[in-house]
C-alpha cells in the first residue's frame, strides 16, 4: 500500500503551541518499523495550478510571499515561514498521489492532510490549502480528459471536527458529496452545511457512533454513487484527546475504520484517506489510533492486491 508524507518539512512552532507537529514523523517511523507492506514515498508540492482548482490566486499567491493578512495567519494558527507554505503545498500533494494511487491499487494514504477547514479564499484551524477539495476537483479534471463519464467523489469526514470549508467549497457542486461526523459543540463554531451533517453529543462513545455513522452511510449510499472516497480519519474523536470531547475507545476507532474501509471495498470504490486531527493528551496514544487505522487498510488493501491477481 502506497502512503505519501512530507515530514522532513518540520514547521518550528513556538514554545507550548498545541499543535502536536511530532506526530507525523512518529507515525512514519511506526509505519516503517511495523507495516512492511507500506511502501512510503515522499509527497510532491502541489502546483500553483492545481490550488487554483480550489483557491484563489490572490490566497495562493499570499500564502507563498508571505503577505497574508495577519488575521488570516491567527486564524490559521501557525507563524507564515517558507517551510509553512511548503509543507502545506506537499500536504495537498500527498493526498492528491493517494488518490492516484487509489485508482490502481485500490487504497493508499496520506500520512497528514484532512485539512477541512480551510476555504476558498482563506485558511483556519491548522489548515492552510484544503487538500481534499483540491484532490476531488484533480481527480475529476483527470478522469474527465481520459473520456470517462464525470466523476463524483464522497468525501467521508471522520475528524471530531466539522469539515465547514470542504462543505463551503462543495455547496453547489452536486458532483462531490460531503459526509461529516462530528462533535455538535466543537469547533468550528459556526458550521457550513455538507451535503450530510451528522451533530453527536459530548460524550458520544462507541455504541452512539457507530449506529450514528452505519445510518449516515446507509444515506449516502442511497443519495450518491461515488466513483471515489476520500476518507479523513480523524484520530480526535479518541477518549483521550485533548479537544475532541467525545469518547471513543480504540476498539471503537478501529470498528469506525473498518466499516469505511469496507463500505468502500463492498462496492469496489477506490479510496484515498488522510489522517486529519489528533491532539492526545499523549502524543503516543494519537499515533497509536492512526497505526491502528493503517492497519485495517492494509487488510483491505490486501484485498485490492488480491482481486486484481
Amino acid at each position: 500500500m502506497k502512503v505519501f508524507y512530507a515530514t522532513q518539512f518540520v514547521l518550528r512552532l513556538p514554545q507550548g503551541h498545541r499543535f502536536p507537529m511530532a506526530k507525523y514523523q512518529l507515525l512514519r517511523d511506526r509505519l516503517a518499523d511495523e507495516l512492511p507492506e507500506v511502501e512510503l514515498a515522499q509527497a510532491l508540492p502541489a502546483t500553483d495550478g492545481q490550488l487554483a482548482l480550489v483557491h484563489t490566486p490572490t490566497y495562493i499567491d499570499a500564502i507563498s510571499n508571505g503577505t497574508v493578512d495577519p488575521k488570516v495567519m491567527r486564524e490559521i494558527g501557525f507563524p507564515w515561514s517558507d517551510a509553512m507554505s511548503d509543507r502545506a503545498r506537499r500536504s495537498v500533494g500527498a493526498t492528491v498521489a493517494a488518490c492516484r494511487a487509489a485508482f490502481q491499487e485500490g487504497i493508499a494514504a496520506n500520512i497528514a492532510g484532512g485539512t477541512h477547514h480551510a476555504y476558498a479564499d482563506k485558511g483556519a484551524g491548522f489548515c492552510v490549502f484544503n487538500d481534499a477539495a483540491v484532490a476531488s476537483r484533480l481527480m475529476q479534471a483527470e478522469w474527465g480528459r481520459r473520456g470517462n463519464r464525470p466523476l463524483r467523489v464522497a468525501i467521508i469526514d471522520l475528524d471530531v471536527h466539522q469539515g465547514n470549508g470542504t462543505a463551503h467549497v462543495f455547496r453547489s457542486d452536486d458532483s462531490v458529496f460531503t459526509l461529516s461526523v462530528h462533535g455538535q459543540k466543537n469547533f468550528p463554531f459556526r458550521k457550513e452545511a455538507s451535503d450530510l451533517d451528522v451533530d453527536l453529543p459530548d460524550g458520544c462513545a462507541d455504541d452512539q457512533y457507530l449506529h450514528a455513522l452505519e445510518v449516515a452511510l446507509f444515506e449516502l449510499e442511497q443519495r450518491f454513487e461515488p466513483g471515489l472516497v476520500i476518507y479523513l480519519a480523524g484520530a480526535d474523536p479518541h477518549e483521550g484527546d485533548r479537544l475532541g470531547r467525545l469518547k471513543l475507545t480504540w476498539d471503537g476507532l478501529e470498528a469506525r475504520d473498518r466499516r469505511v474501509f469496507d463500505w468502500a471495498w463492498q462496492r469496489r470504490i477506490p479510496l484515498a484517506f488522510a489522517m486529519a486531527g489528533g491532539y492526545g493528551e499523549r502524543i503516543e496514544d494519537t499515533v497509536q489510533v492512526q497505526v491502528n487505522t493503517f492497519k485495517v487498510a492494509c487488510e483491505y488493501a490486501a484485498r485490492w492486491q488480491n482481486l486484481a491477481r
